[in-house]
């Protein structure tokens, strides 16, 4: 068999449908299409990678190289389903920055992640919660968070972003968004500032580069 012809078997066995496999690993249907029949016989390495695990078999299958369709025998070693999240732009880890909405980038991560879209951090004002310039902060929606939490905020009238916890005093009408590097200083809002700031929601998580 053809690599081709292991991706469109894999694929088969396991229920899904070009498109629905297309749209997980991020081509178009046509270059799909062009994988199973061998059009486009240069696949790259992270596309194997990607079908592997949805699929639930090893690359190594994939590629020809074993019989085998076991992905590993390690216990602690899971399969991987895949979802695209949408890509809006940057956000800032230090002062506000323009928030760019760009609908045509995605990023594909775990469909276990329970968030609406991702931003691209910059800076170094969040390192001590782990988030570092260039990390994918995964954002679920909500107009409010918890004291304490960290979020993605919309200051001076839509046009800056940052990332920092936030902590509201409600006796007080006193925003704070608080920096976890002791570099920066917190940012406060109150009275009718507060009506520049408007939260895009919670970062419950992010995904780092190995270095």
């Amino acid at each position: 068999m053809t690599i081709g012809e292991r991706i469109k078997a894999v694929r088969d066995k396991a229920g899904i449908s070009q498109v629905e496999l297309a749209d997980k690993i991020d081509v178009s249907k046509q270059t799909l299409y062009k994988y199973e029949n061998n059009i486009i016989t240069n696949i790259p390495s992270n596309k194997i990678e990607a079908i592997a695990t949805i699929t639930h078999v090893s690359p190594a299958f994939i590629m020809g190289w074993t019989d085998s369709t076991e992905t590993n025998s390690m216990k602690n070693i899971f399969p991987i389903e895949l979802k695209r999240f949408p890509m809006l732009g940057e956000i800032a880890c230090g002062e506000p920055r323009y928030a760019d909405e760009d609908r045509e980038s995605y990023v594909l991560a775990g469909a276990d992640i329970k968030a609406d879209f991702c931003l691209r951090a910059k800076g170094d004002s969040m390192i001590n919660a782990r988030i570092c310039d260039g990390d994918i902060v995964f954002i679920r929606k909500q107009d409010m968070v918890e004291d304490g939490e960290i979020a993605a905020v919309i200051v001076n009238n839509d046009n800056e972003a940052t990332l920092k916890r936030l902590f509201y005093y409600r006796d007080q009408a006193l925003l704070v968004l608080r920096p976890e590097n002791p570099a920066y200083e917190e940012q406060r809002y109150s009275g009718e500032q507060l009506n520049e700031v408007h939260i895009l929601g919670k970062a419950i998580a992010f995904q780092s580069d190995v270095k």
